[in-house]
Order: C-alpha cells, then sequence, then structure tokens
C-alpha cells in the first residue's frame, strides 16, 4: 500500500520535465518515509513496507495518469528503487521516536476520489503465507483483476486461459461472482507466480508458474471441511416455523424440517401450543464459515402427534426403521393390461393422423376399470376437457405429479388427501380417443417422463442387516436429543481434510 499512497504526490507535479522523469519517481517513493528521516535513505526508519506489488500498482497509476511524461519509464528500474527503500528503511530500529517526531498526515485527494482497482486489492486483501487474498467485487472480471494489477499483460492471460487443462477449469477461472476470492502470489520481480481462485468455499484452483518452463501447472484444490452437529430445542408457539426458526435454525434448516415432518403429520391439525420439539443439524463448515447444513434427527411431542425421525443413507425413517418416502407403484391398477400406445415424442396420432407428442402411457381396459393412487398425496386438478376427456390430476410431492385422461368417472374431489392404493377414478373413452383407455402420465417438475422406465422412490422398512446398522446409528443420534430435551448443551466438531488435487 506504501507506495501507492506515493502517486498523488507524483502525479501532482506533471510539469516537471522529462528529463528529471526519474529522479522524480525516486523523490515521489522517498516521500514515503517520514519527513525525520528523509535526508538519505539510509536513514529510514524500520517497518515501512514497499513491495513488488505496490510498485506495479504505481507504474501502472503513473502510465495512466501521465503517458506522455512517463514514455520512457523503466518499470524495474523503479520496483528497484521502491524495493531499496523498503530494504533500507527495514534495516534501521529507532525507539526512540517521540510525539514531536511525527507530524499530521498529509490531505490525500485519493480519498475523494472512486477507487481504483489496485486499491481495493491493497484495501481489501489480506496476507497469509506470501499469499494475499482478494475478494472479488462488483464489476470485477478475472482478465481485468489479472491483467491490470498482477503483473500479466493481456495477451499473457489469454494465452493462459488457453492453456487451461478444459473447459471445466476455464470456467471456474473466468466465472468469478461477487463474494468469491482470488489469492495470487508475486516474486520479487513483481511477477505472477501462484494464483488460487475458489468460486466456493470448498472446490477452486490454483496455479504455480514453473521455473524451468516459465509455465503455469493447474491443480484442483479443496477447502478444509469441519462437520459441526448443533442441537436446538423449542416449544410451539401460534406457528411451528416461526417457533422453530425463533430457536435459531436457519430459513433453509426450517424449511427442511417441516418438509420431512410434514410426510407424517398434519401441522395445521395436530401441532398445539406447548407442544415440544428438539432438532439436530449438521453443518459443514469452511474457514469459520457455514456452507451447507442439513437435518440428522428430529423429535416432535404434542398433544396430537408423536414423531421421531432419523436420515439414515440420505432418505429419513422413524426410530422403528420405517421409511418416511412411501412407495410408488409402478401401475395405477390392479391387474395387467395390454399397453395400447407407450410415451412417444414423435407418435403418430391415430385420430388426426399427424405426428405429435404422447407424453404418457395408455393401457387398454374396458371402461369402469378402477383407476388407484401410485402413493400418497393431494388431488390439485379434476376436469374435463374436449381432448383429454375427463381428467384427475394428483400431487405426490417432491415434485412428482400424475395424470390421469380419458375417465368415465372422478371418485376424488380438489384438495383431497388421498392414500397409496386409494380408488381416483373409473376409466373409460371420454375426450379424443379412438377407444376405451387410460391415459397415464408421470410428470417431475412439471415435465412429463415416461412412467415405464423413471426411477420411481422405494420406501418400505429396512432389511434386516439395514436395520441393525440404522438402529446403531438412530440411538446414538436419538440420545442426543434427549441431551436438548433435558437442557443440556451439546456441540461437536470433526475436520476432514480434503487432499489436494481431490476432483470430488
Amino acid at each position: 500500500m506504501a507506495a501507492v499512497l506515493g502517486v498523488h504526490h507524483f502525479t501532482s507535479s506533471q510539469q516537471d520535465d522529462s528529463t528529471d522523469q526519474q529522479r522524480s519517481i525516486e523523490e515521489s517513493i522517498k516521500q514515503l518515509v517520514p519527513d525525520s528521516y528523509a535526508d538519505t535513505v539510509d536513514s529510514a526508519p524500520g517497518g515501512s513496507d514497499v513491495n513488488a506489488a505496490s510498485a506495479v500498482a504505481l507504474i501502472n497509476s503513473v502510465e495512466g495518469k501521465s503517458r506522455q511524461v512517463a514514455t520512457d519509464l523503466d518499470r524495474q528500474a523503479l520496483i528497484a528503487s521502491v524495493q531499496s527503500v523498503s530494504s533500507d528503511a527495514a534495516s534501521v530500529q529507532d525507539d526512540s521516536a517521540t510525539d514531536a517526531d511525527f507530524s499530521e498526515p498529509e490531505y490525500d485527494s485519493r480519498k475523494d476520489s472512486p477507487a481504483t482497482l489496485a486499491d481495493q486489492i491493497d484495501a481489501k486483501g489480506s496476507s497469509a503465507d506470501d499469499w494475499r487474498v482478494y475478494t472479488v467485487q462488483p464489476g470485477d472480471s478475472f482478465t481485468g483483476i489479472v491483467s491490470a494489477n498482477l503483473g500479466m499483460g493481456y495477451s499473457e492471460v489469454m494465452r493462459l486461459l488457453k492453456s487451461a487443462p478444459d473447459s471445466k477449469t476455464r470456467s471456474t477461472m473466468t466465472n468469478i461472482h461477487d463474494g468469491s476470492t482470488l489469492s495470487y502470489r508475486l516474486n520479487d520481480s513483481g511477477d505472477l507466480v501462484g494464483l488460487r481462485i475458489m468460486n466456493s468455499p470448498i472446490k477452486g484452483v490454483e496455479l504455480t508458474r514453473s521455473k524451468a518452463s516459465n509455465d503455469f501447472a493447474f491443480t484442483n484444490v479443496s477447502g478444509k471441511v469441519e462437520k459441526t452437529e448443533r442441537l436446538f430445542a423449542g416449544t410451539v408457539n401460534g406457528n411451528f416455523g416461526e417457533s422453530a426458526q425463533s430457536t435459531g435454525l436457519s430459513s433453509s434448516e426450517v424449511a427442511e424440517l417441516t418438509k420431512v415432518l410434514a410426510k407424517k403429520m398434519s401441522f395445521h391439525r395436530q401441532t398445539r401450543d406447548g407442544d415440544h420439539f428438539q432438532v439436530l443439524v449438521q453443518s459443514d463448515v469452511v474457514e469459520g464459515v457455514p456452507v451447507s447444513s442439513r437435518l440428522m434427527a428430529a423429535q416432535y411431542e404434542g398433544a396430537k402427534a408423536n414423531l421421531k425421525i432419523v436420515r439414515y443413507n440420505d432418505s429419513f425413517y422413524t426410530s422403528d426403521g420405517k421409511s418416511l418416502e412411501p412407495s410408488f407403484k409402478r401401475y395405477p391398477f390392479i391387474g395387467s393390461y395390454r399397453i395400447s400406445s407407450p410415451f412417444n415424442l414423435h407418435r403418430h396420432h391415430p385420430v388426426t393422423g399427424r405426428t405429435s407428442p404422447h407424453y404418457g402411457t395408455d393401457f387398454a381396459m374396458p371402461s369402469g376399470t378402477v383407476v388407484s393412487a401410485p402413493s400418497a398425496g393431494r388431488v390439485v386438478q379434476v376436469a374435463y376437457n374436449r381432448f383429454a376427456g375427463k381428467m384427475v390430476v394428483v400431487d405426490h410431492g417432491d415434485g412428482l405429479k400424475t395424470r390421469y385422461l380419458h375417465l368415465s368417472r372422478p371418485l376424488v374431489k380438489e384438495g383431497q388427501q388421498v392414500s397409496a392404493g386409494q380408488r381416483l377414478a373409473l376409466s373409460g373413452s371420454t375426450g379424443r380417443v379412438t377407444g376405451p383407455h387410460l391415459h397415464y402420465e408421470i410428470m417431475v417438475d412439471n415435465r412429463p417422463v415416461n412412467p415405464m422406465r423413471i426411477k420411481l422412490p422405494q420406501g418400505g422398512t429396512l432389511s434386516k442387516t439395514q436395520l441393525a446398522a440404522f438402529q446403531q446409528k438412530s440411538q446414538h443420534l436419538l440420545a442426543k436429543l434427549d441431551d436438548a430435551r433435558h437442557g443440556e448443551a451439546y456441540a461437536s466438531t470433526k475436520s476432514q481434510k480434503r487432499p489436494k488435487g481431490d476432483n470430488s
């Protein structure tokens, strides 16, 4: 930062003759040293911090603000001059200074003008193990930061990007965003020798310049992840979501908790003021910053509902090992019926004769055949369409919906909750059809998929081997919930060091 502060003094003296240019530059740099030690460089006090990065920032500022004066500027000579001042200053140690030795700081006009990018790097950067860290600001770009401030020309930056081993690495380098960090190392000559770009606290890419070939080697890097468990306990007072958030849970953690509990209980009908709940959350922490969290276990104790849930293999189960995810049947009926028209995005329509997508599977069946829900859900539509005929749509949660067309008679109403296997309708031949059949669709996030090929949710209970492992884990987690219920504080941290170069 010290060398950059000399820019104002130098640029305010543009009337100096070009023949005295180098002398003016060196005198400007020496202004960094307090007046009482300005007689000679050798008498400069210790603690002056002038580095090559600041020298480069000074040169860039000089060249930009006084191009007509600095046409013959010797960059390397100026860097050497700055390093000379810094080196000599650091060799002197004088503890005898008094208040009289210090004067009021001079006015710096840069404080009243927009900060340059070099100023931002000095102001926002921090040093650790020779690395300087810059947090990306709005409007920054990778090319702009590197070419303007890190000793590389634009063409060099382009060659650097071209040398990236793959498009994913190149994308990591260029797709920087506000808040991501860019760390760099410079050698004594101000050349970039190391660069680390972290687009997330966990993953990034590091570049290291080879002394032999002068080329950069690329390595994927990962942050040090600590897994921290946190316990929360609360009492329902009005809205459950607000009650949960008042315990310290984040909005996303409350959303996951309510989504999971809602699979087995109704907040509208079963929650009461005074009900108690305990929650165990595990978070991934990188350098003290939480980057993700997940619900591990929860317990709800109330007048109308009692429920314990545990995460196991990224799915949730009740304390006795029953899955919260109900099994989803492949066919919405009992028996076996021929597929008369499969899912086909380029089907030749039997009525219109045109090529048009067929978003479902047609089963040839007699009118009046019972159509049942393949899984629990909520009826979101019961309607009639001149093409689809009478139809029913059921939302099964987690972005999964089913549609049933050409029905003769719906047996449910909109808004009705249905259980797996419950009767939804009777098949028929309403709408534009050539004969009686059931048109069955499955949609994921409102996009139709092939009902016969989609991987459906698998619920049910665990096998004997899985159940034994689940019980061992669940006992450990549920014991922590008991600690929260009895007001005992609990916290644990587990570090996980991902190896450098890990691509996982």
